[in-house]
């Protein structure tokens, strides 16, 4: 079987997110074909480990879910794989379950994880899960998160806040405007503002992070023949590795100033915190060494943060282009899989 062959079988394995259950079984049931692996299932997670004598572990990650798709379009074109998933990641798992089941011998402990619910909610996250449940099969001295990259090394990861921004006005009859304060109006200026927000721009261990201020939702009305009171917007900021909570926080309060009054609110949703780049780390700089090509910042948040939490330099390497994910028409090429099991196992070795 092909290697394009391989990924297409689990391409045409339905795994949206909460639905891993058929993935991790066809997973399990392959790792334990491999008599030197110890393998582990944690819910719909599945953990393949070696052990031996080497003091160093490598631990090698990827999701199993993906976002809902049809899956009917799912083929081979000459060299090419497409389909939902086919890019994210599941070309990817496919090489990681390939050389796993390589018994050949390697310079370092493998510890090889297949998660749930990567696509959703964080708290839902399978690797969540298992750093609750299962700390020890998580225990690695630098960890790789299989996420599409296009071969290239991502480093690091941006972080994630979310915001609800509440505008009151005085409600009154649409007939008779003057009398109330129309909360939806006020809204004009603060989306203006948020329109022209300027990208900050940050360099660490020379990989450049480019921060982002977007409104992802709107809300607001009460009757066709009501002045409204109140209308909320939601804004995403993505935040560059060198600001916590607490200073991406006060930056966005700070910025919203000037459009915000006293009766408004400012209600923090959700945080996920950003990664550094860990390329200090020597390991890691020997994987970008053997891509050969530049190293870049995931401008996203991924479970490298994850792994950085824990205290274990990790980074982005992933076969496909990132920005075909979620797609039902993501490609992968048999040539982008050879490379990526080609520097990936040279790296293990």
């Amino acid at each position: 079987m092909s290697r394009l062959e391989a990924a297409l079988a689990l391409v045409r394995i339905d795994s949206v997110s909460r639905h891993e259950a058929a993935l991790a079984t066809f997973v399990e049931g392959r790792l334990r074909t491999g008599a030197h692996l110890e393998v582990e299932r944690v819910g719909d997670n599945v953990v393949a480990r070696t052990s031996g004598h080497h003091a160093t572990r490598v631990l090698v990650a990827g999701h199993l879910d993906t976002v809902p798709g049809d899956l009917t379009s799912a083929r081979l074109e000459g060299d090419n794989l497409y389909g939902l998933g086919a890019t994210d990641m599941k070309a990817s798992l496919s090489v990681m379950l390939e050389l796993a089941l390589d018994p050949s011998p390697r310079s370092v402990e493998v510890t090889w994880v297949f998660y749930a619910r990567e696509e959703i909610a964080r708290r839902e996250s399978g690797l969540v899960e298992l750093a609750e449940l299962r700390p020890d099969l998580l225990a690695a001295d630098v960890a790789v998160l299989g996420e599409p990259t296009a071969g290239a090394v991502e480093a690091g990861c941006q972080g994630s806040m979310r915001v609800a921004v509440v505008l009151h006005g005085v409600r009154a009859h649409t007939a008779r405007p003057h009398q109330g304060r129309n909360a939806i109006h006020r809204l004009a200026g603060l989306l203006e503002l948020v329109a022209g927000y300027e990208p900050r721009v940050v360099s660490l261990d020379e990989v450049t992070y480019v921060e982002q201020l977007q409104a992802v939702a709107v809300e607001g009305g009460v009757a066709g023949n009501v002045v409204p009171d109140v209308a909320r917007v939601v804004l995403n900021h993505r935040v560059a590795p060198d600001r916590d909570r607490v200073s991406a926080q006060a930056w966005l309060t700070s910025f919203l100033d000037d459009v915000i009054e006293d009766t408004d609110e400012i209600e923090f949703l959700d945080w996920s915190a950003p990664a550094a780049p860990s390329l200090s780390n020597e390991r890691l700089r020997a994987l970008v060494g053997l891509t050969g090509r530049p190293v870049r910042a995931k401008v996203g948040w991924t479970d490298v943060a994850t792994f950085a939490e824990a205290g274990i330099p990790a980074t982005n390497f992933g076969a496909g282009d990132p920005l075909l994910a979620h797609t039902s028409d993501e490609v992968v090429s048999a040539s982008e899989l050879d490379e990526y099991a080609r520097v990936l196992g040279e790296w293990l070795r």
